[in-house]
This record gives C-alpha cells, structure tokens and sequence, in this order.
C-alpha cells in the first residue's frame, strides 16, 4: 500500500508548544476559578446574609473577589476562593488518584492485546449465547423454568476477556487441553475453579495432595455428593475407604486388552510401545485377565501365573468359558521357544509388578470391610472421585489411568442410554495427565467425549510432553479435537511458541514518519503486517494470563481468577488448610515408631 502524506503543518515547533501550555492554563483555571466562586458564595453566607450570593463569574470571584463580595471580610475572602479551591482540587486529585490505582491493581493483566479477539470474535463464549446453548444441551435446565441460571451450570470458567470484564467460558459440549507450565495457574486458576463449579460428577488426577486441587476441593463438594480417593501410593495418606475391581471390564477380549494396555503405556514411552516384547507382554497380560475376569478372581492371581507359565490354571478358564481361539494362543506361548516365552512372561512381570505390592493391591482386591468404587452409580451422581499417584510411579500411575479409562467409557455408555448426553455433565480433570494418567487412545477418545456431556479437560506442562506419550500424530490428534485450547505461561519450546504465534496470525501496524524542513512539519503514515504475538512474547506471558484458541474464533487473550481471590475464597482456603494438616497427621501418625505390649519401640 503506497505510504498517505498529509498536508504539511503550517505551525512551527515553538508554537505547538504554546498552544499546548494556553490549553492547560485554561483547563487549571477554569475548574479553579469555579471553585472559588463557590467558597466565596459559601463564606459570604455564613459571615454576612443570603443576600450576598454573587452571580457566576468565576474569573471575578478568583481575581476580584471584593468587587462580588464587598460586605465579606478578607481572611473570609482568603479562605472562600483561595484556600478552599486549593483543598478541594487537592482532594479531587486524591480521589482520582485512588480510583486510578485500584483500576490499575484491579486490571492488571487484563490489557487488550491488538489484534487478538475482541469481544463481539468471541461472543459465543460469553454469557448470554453460552446460556442459550447450555439450555439446548442440558434439558434439565430448560425444565427448570428458572430466569437467571447460576454461571456454573452453564459452563467451564476459563478466565475473563483481557481488556473487560467479559467472563470467557467453555461449554458442556467442549473438550479441553490445557498446555501450562508450572506455577502459572494451571492449578489454581483452572483446575480448582472448574471441580468447585461442576454441576455433576468429578474425575480429578494428580500427583499432588497437599496444598493441591485435592485439599482445596475435598470439603466442598464433600458438601454436594460423597468423595472418593484412590491413593495407593499414599501422596495424601488417605485412608482406604474404597476398592475398585479393574477386572470388572475385562470379561471380554477387549477390555481385557485395554486394561493390558494401561500397564504396559504406564511403563514405556509411546516409541517402544510398539515393539515386540510390550506387544508379545502386552498380549500375555490380557489373556490372564480375561480368565481371571471369567472367574471373578483376584487381579494378583495374575501375578501367581505369570511367576508359573507352566500353570494350566488360565488355559482351563478360558476354555471354560469358550475363549478357546485366546486358550490356544496363550498355549502357543507357553509352549513356544524357552527363551521366547521368558523374555515375554518377564517383560509382563515387569509391567505388572505393583500387583506385588500388598498395600497397593489392597485398593484392588475385595474388602468387606470397605465399599466398593462402582463406575456405573458415580457417573450418574455428584460424586468426586479423586486418583492419586506418584510420578513415574510405573504399575501404579496403570491403575489411575484403567480406572480413569473406565469412568469414562462406563460415562459414555450411560450416555448412549439416557438419550445421548449426560445431564448434568461429567467433568474429567486429567492434571498431569502426562505422568499418571497415560491413557494411550485419549486422542481418539477426545472426538466423541463433548457429545456426551462427558468434559475432560487434559492439562499438560508442554507440547512434547504430550508428544512423549503419546506420539506426534497423537498429540496433534488430541491438540487439534480440542475445541478449547488454553496456553499459559512459561512456554519454553520455541518450535511450539512460533507454532502458536504463526496460529494467532498477524495485524496491520501503522508506521509513522515524520520530517521537519523550514516550510513546517510533514507527517506520512504507511501500513505494514506483523505478527500479533511473535514467539518471544508468548514466551514472555506474564504469570496470570494465557492465550485461548476457541474453535472457530480469533485468538483472545485471558485474565485467569486463581480461586482464592474469589468470593468465599476464606472458607474455601479454611478448609484446605484442614485437609493439608490431616494429611501431616496421618503421615506423622505413620512414622511415628510402633510400641510393643511393654511399651517398647518395635
């Protein structure tokens, strides 16, 4: 585009600078001057009479105050349009000043970024279209006959429009995938928010206990359905108040292989996988739990087979019950090469090894004395179900992840059977999915999930992480079903942050030139594109904001609201502190020395 030139300035430097200094003289004295009219007006009717009152001319009041005023002394004069004017100006400025500084504090982060989503790009993501859909999705709401809907049956908050103070929100048919590194609000401006929001069930996965979405969230919705948690590793000491059978879907072939198939994606990464001895493991431990399944044995019984291949034990259930095709295969095994059949009955062992571990198996195995974890009651309740685990915890983090798996497929089926969608809708918050909840098809999961009114919310702390697990063409299935994409801070890739930058797009800028000769001043203004976001800035975001990829929108900009700034964050924060000092009890409770009858240590 050729560069525009306006008309050349006929004023000089010297006199825009006068005519800038005449500009603010009048803008001071006028106000001033209005001022002291009205102290003069106010000191002559307290010191003389209401007949006194003076007509408005405030350039008198200020310079001749006797010629209004004649009957009004002078220090009464001094003090009506001097010293009053002086004080009320200096208190208006104060207040100016304060107003200022709170708006400042109040929006800080929240300035627009030019050339990101303003709020007519993401209209569909505010409140009033977002309430029309969510009365579309949810019949019990359009029932309900009630006006004004709470804003936490509507939707996920994901932050406010930066800039405004538009609350953005995912709704109950949205699949998110929350890239976020951490201490940048992944948490605490994300995760929290949305268990404390949810209308229906809870799936929350995490590493973390104390000081963590589990301690903050456990007392409130305590208050709107019961809480489970899964901690076979003891992060949060939690008692065992539960058990789960993960043999519960593996009476077929399939879900037998699925439930194989979490053990050996808990263990490797997505690029050994495929390799024979995880496949050949892979196929072994699905034939076993089949025929434990069958039998409506113990999953540790698969642990005593696996230690002797020669068992016919599995053979026979399995023919028992008509698997004679998987009979014969695992017969093939054993039978096989000597050599063969150890590498892959030792590969298997491995895989499934914390089925050894009795603490851990006692979440697993029936207990009479504790009630059992049933999925197809939780997804059509309020329930909370909390899944613990360690990091690289190995056979562990295979059982949150069989256990999340199935949650959400039992979900899915509900759905199928209740028209199509849950309402309310369950929500599956996957905190670091990446390291204890490696569910190897969650990217083909995320296709059909929203539909169902089954909301999973996947929050990793970078793009090859998720790369890691699950692949490139993985991740990027995963990344590009997402209809909801949150970027926060601390993005560190420079490949992902030129990604996201090229995604955002570029604006026109406007390039100013000026030139100064003796005939005046000329200016010329040309336009040329830049990118909105170059990687660096992305890089940089600040601690509190994150970059929101909506389907079909521009890019918009986010204020996250970390949860404890938020109404009834004391209560909240209360009972965190409650839940985080009985965890340190119960782990001290744990370390403290046993005492035998004689009150000796053992």
């Amino acid at each position: 585009m050729p560069p525009r030139t306006s008309p050349s300035a006929t004023s000089s430097p010297a006199t825009d600078l006068l005519f800038r200094i005449l500009i603010g003289a009048i803008a001071v004295f006028i106000p001033f001057a209005t001022a002291s009219w009205i102290g003069g007006n106010t000191v002559a009717f307290l010191t003389t009479d209401a007949d006194s009152r003076a007509p408005f001319r405030p350039a008198d009041a200020l310079l001749h105050p006797h010629d209004l005023w004649p009957k009004t002394g002078d220090t009464a004069l001094t003090i009506g349009t001097l010293v009053f004017p002086c004080v009320l100006l200096v208190a208006i400025a104060a207040i100016a000043a304060r107003l200022y500084m709170r708006h400042k504090n109040g929006t800080k982060g929240r300035k627009a970024v030019k050339g990101m989503a303003t709020r007519r790009d993401v209209e569909p993501l505010l409140a009033r279209q977002i309430t029309a859909k969510a009365k579309e999705l949810r019949p019990s709401l359009a029932k309900s006959g009630t006006k004004k809907i709470d804003p936490q049956e509507i939707g996920v908050l994901l932050g406010d429009l930066a800039g405004t103070r538009h609350e953005i929100r995912m709704g109950y048919e949205d699949v998110a995938v929350a890239i976020m590194a951490p201490r940048s609000g992944k948490t605490t401006c994300l995760a929290i928010p949305a268990i404390l929001g949810a209308p229906g069930a809870v799936l929350l996965t995490s590493n973390k206990a104390a000081g963590d979405a589990y301690t903050a969230t456990l007392e409130a919705r305590g208050k709107v359905g019961r809480t489970w948690s899964m901690d076979p590793q003891q992060i949060a000491h939690a008692p065992r108040e539960m058990w789960w059978n993960p043999l519960a879907d593996a009476t077929s072939l399939e879900g037998a292989g699925r439930l194989a198939g979490h053990f050996v994606a808990a263990s490797v990464d997505s690029s050994n996988a495929g390799d024979f001895w995880s496949k050949a493991a892979q196929n072994i431990l699905g034939q076993l739990f089949l025929a434990a399944a069958l039998d409506q044995r113990p999953i540790t019984d698969v642990m005593q087979w696996l230690a002797f291949p020669a068992d016919r034990t599995p053979l026979d259930l399995l023919r028992d019950h008509g698997f004679d095709a998987v009979a014969a295969q695992l017969k093939g095994t054993v039978e096989g090469p000597p050599e063969t059949r150890d590498g892959i009955y030792e590969t298997a062992r491995q895989y499934a090894a914390c089925l050894l571990s009795a603490d851990i198996a006692a979440w697993i195995t029936p207990q009479d004395d504790v009630a059992e974890f049933r999925p197809a009651e939780f997804v059509q309740g309020r329930d909370t179900l909390y899944l613990l685990s360690k990091d690289g915890g190995g056979g562990a983090s295979a059982l949150i992840a069989a256990c999340a798996d199935s949650v959400m497929r039992t979900a899915t089926a509900h759905a199928e059977r209740s028209g199509g969608r849950l309402d309310p809708p369950m929500l599956a918050v996957l905190d670091e999915a990446a390291n204890v909840c490696k569910i190897s098809d969650l990217p083909d999961l995320y296709s059909h999930l929203g539909s169902r009114g089954i909301i999973p919310i996947t929050i990793l702390q970078s793009y090859r992480q998720g790369q890691k697990v699950w692949g490139d063409s993985g991740m990027d299935a995963m990344w590009s079903a997402a209809t909801i994409k949150v970027i926060g801070s601390g993005i560190d890739d420079p490949d992902f942050a030129d990604k996201l930058s090229r995604m955002i797009g570029d604006h026109d800028v406007e390039t100013v030139s000026t030139s100064t000769s003796e005939s005046g001043t000329s200016k010329s203004v040309s336009m040329r594109q830049e990118r909105i976001l170059p990687a660096d800035a992305i890089r940089a975001l600040a601690k509190g904001t994150a970059i929101c990829l909506a389907t079909g929108m521009r890019a918009a900009m986010l204020t996250l609201r970390p949860w404890y700034k938020e109404p009834g964050a004391a209560e909240l924060s209360a009972a965190s502190q409650r839940a985080s000092q009985a965890i340190t009890a119960r782990a001290v409770a744990k370390a403290a020395p046993k005492q035998d009858n004689f009150g000796q240590a053992a």
